[in-house]
């Protein structure tokens, strides 16, 4: 794993979130997008070389709307860039970790995606991300 490529954070309002991400970074977001698979809106904005990508529900079954309702919101996942996904999720495996979704999905952000779950990272959800256009497909 080469850094923290962001740090999720599930949201109600995206709208509202916005605004306070915007006053407390003093800047505002530099990209909304929609992945309808996973039933989410998401926000991104920078902090220094940080990213925090806002989560809001679009599907009261999506994943974000389940966590809201369990949890309520906060932080929902950490996740870190790697350079070949399909192998560092071999790895995993082989380390005991416990893969989700073991095939990468396109997530938000032009990345591929695969989470771990957190029963195996003492209760953290972990994003492992590939740029799209390394070594994809």
């Amino acid at each position: 794993m080469n850094k923290i490529e962001h740090i999720g954070i599930a949201v109600k309002d995206l709208e509202k979130s916005n605004a306070l991400f915007a006053a407390l970074f003093g800047k505002s977001h530099y990209k909304i997008e929609e992945v309808a698979s996973e039933g989410v809106k998401t926000s991104f904005f920078k902090s220094g070389p940080n990213k925090i990508e806002l989560l809001e529900a679009t599907k009261p079954d999506s994943p974000i709307a389940k966590f809201i309702e369990k949890k309520g919101e906060g932080i929902h996942h950490i996740a870190f860039a790697v350079n070949d996904i399909k192998e560092e999720v071999m790895r995993l495996k082989n380390e005991g970790f416990i893969v989700l979704n073991e095939t990468p999905k396109k997530g938000a952000d032009n990345k591929l995606v695969v989470f771990l779950h957190p029963k195996s990272t003492n209760g953290v959800l972990i994003e492992l991300c590939q740029d799209i256009s390394v070594n994809s497909e």
